[in-house]
Order: structure tokens, then sequence, then C-alpha cells
């Protein structure tokens, strides 16, 4: 095996960092400055009009609280492998979102955290990864469905018929699951996994869920007071409704972090379209979001992913 000298394995850690934040800089600036619907001055004459120093604190608040409780949500699920502050918690969810804004759904923000561990624990930092995204994606797929549901009651977007072939699907899905809990592949399957899951104590899955559903609250509602900022008049179900829709169907399709803006946009265009919404207000609001809740966290993230010692992984 060639060992890579001291140095050279220094400048190329360097390197790789250097990129990592410059590829994250590029393709904000991109974004932002080359999406043509973004009518900038349409945006600054609602924003004079409706300027507000405290509503302006209270969304970054939310901003704020939403990436707070996927920290806590991360140090919570480390503390079964070993207790971490506060600080290293943040560190390590901030310049793994660096990190994993090139890769198909966040899917490096995997390999960023194992990063910050010792190389015997990465299968596990993993795994508990996997449960800190899983409970959102959980709770996305609920609070989705009976948001979609009361949305297709409404405004009838899909036929009845539709609905209960999605739901007989997703009742044999489960059924399937169910029975080959123990049919296995290379090594892997349901029963095992579930045997994983359980192997972590109900305290720690308990406070995961509280945290996930804090977090999930605080990003759809900060959603929902941005449509008031525009002077968006809808009532709160419907409004509601169509932003859990958003993130459930929006989710479910395969996407990088620095495009989560453009796929979310497209979805939302849609539903709003259908309650008479301006496409320009929508496509702000979904791109506020992107830079609130991903762009600010990157930038901050690029910090930590610049100081990164690689002495952790050894």
């Amino acid at each position: 095996m060639v060992t890579i000298p001291h140095k050279a394995k220094q400048f190329l850690v360097f390197t790789i960092k250097v990129l990592i934040v410059t590829g994250a800089f590029y393709f904000i600036y991109n974004q932002l400055a080359n999406n043509d619907k973004l009518d900038w001055q349409k945006f600054i004459v609602l924003f004079q009009k409706n300027q507000s120093i405290s509503g302006i604190l209270f969304i970054l608040l939310l901003s704020f609280l939403n990436r707070f409780f996927e920290i806590l949500k991360w140090q919570n699920l480390v503390s079964f492998i070993r207790k971490i502050s506060l600080s290293e918690a943040t560190a390590q969810v901030l310049g793994a979102l660096t990190a994993g804004i090139f890769t198909p759904n966040g899917l490096g923000e995997y390999a960023g955290k194992a990063l910050f561990f010792e190389k015997s624990v990465a299968k596990k930092i993993i795994f508990l990864n996997l449960i800190c995204n899983g409970i959102q994606m959980i709770l996305t797929i609920v609070f989705g469905i009976f948001g979609l549901l009361y949305f297709n009651a409404n405004y009838n977007i899909i036929t009845t018929k539709t609905v209960i072939v999605i739901f007989g699907i997703s009742i044999l899905f489960f059924l399937l699951s169910f029975f080959l809990k123990k049919f296995a592949i290379k090594g892997y399957s349901i029963e095992k996994l579930i045997h994983k899951i359980n192997e972590i104590p109900k305290s720690i899955h308990q406070k995961n869920i509280l945290l996930g559903l804090c977090r999930y609250l605080v990003f759809s509602h900060q959603y929902y007071f941005l449509f008031l900022a525009f002077d968006v008049d809808l009532p709160y179900l419907t409004l509601m409704s169509a932003i859990t829709s958003i993130y459930f169907l929006a989710s479910s399709l395969p996407t990088f972090q620095f495009l989560d803006f453009a796929v979310k946009g497209s979805v939302a265009v849609y539903f709003f379209g259908l309650l008479g919404v301006n496409e320009w207000i929508v496509v702000f609001i979904t791109t506020l979001m992107w830079f609130l809740n991903v762009v600010l966290p990157v930038l901050i993230g690029s910090y930590y992913v610049l100081n990164f010692k690689i002495q952790k992984t050894i």
C-alpha cells in the first residue's frame, strides 16, 4: 500500500475543503443570479410596503430554530455512542450540510458526519444519521398525506379512485414488509433493521420524535408566515394543506440541496396556482425558504469545513 506523506495529505485535505466551500458559494450565487423567474423589482416594492423589523427578526428566528432543533436531534442521537457538546453537534450538522450540498438528497451528509468520528464507529454514525433523517421523512409523509387529502377534498386534483389505488398500494407494501421482514439481501433485512433501532433507548427515540415534530412545525409555519407577509390571504387550513402537500411530494423526488428550491418551487407553483396565487410570489417565497434554511447554514458550515481537522478521523 502506498503511504501518502503527512504534508501531502494535509495539502490534499486543504484542497478538498477549499473546493467544497468554493463550490458551495458558486452554486448559491449561480442559482440566485441566473434565476429569470425572480422579479427583484416586485420584491423590493412589496418589501418596502410591508417592511417590519420585528417581522424580519421573527422569520430569522424560525430559521435559527429550524437548524437548532436539527442540531439537538443529532446531539440526542449521538449520545447513544458518546456525549457531545452543543458546539460539537453544531459543527457536525452544519459542516456535513455544506459537504452534502452537491450530493443527491444530501447523501454526502452521511459521510460528512462520519468524518468527525473514529473509523470504528463510522457505520453507527451513518445509521444514526439515517434515524435522524428518517423521523423527519416519516413526519413529512404523515402530515403530507393528511394535507393532500384535505387539499384534494376541496380542489379535486386527483380522483377518488386514484386515492383508493394509492392507499391500496401503500397497505400492500406494508403487508409485504411485515411478511418479508426476515428476507435478507446481503445480510440485511427489515427484522435486523428493527432490531438495531430497538437497541437505541426509547428515551432517545421519544426525544428524537419530539424534536423532529418541533422542527417540522417550525419550517412549515415559516412558509405560512412568509405567504402572509406577501399579502396572500387564504384560510389557515387551506394554506397549510398546500404547504404540507408540497413538502410531501417534493421530498419524494431525487434532488440536490442546491436545487432544492427549484424542485419545491415547481411543485409549489402548481399547488398555489390552483389557489390563485401569483407565480412570482410562490417562486420568491420558495427561494427565500431555501436561502434562509439552506444557504445561511451552509455559509456558517463553510467555517467548520475549513477548520475541520483530519486527526479526528484517525
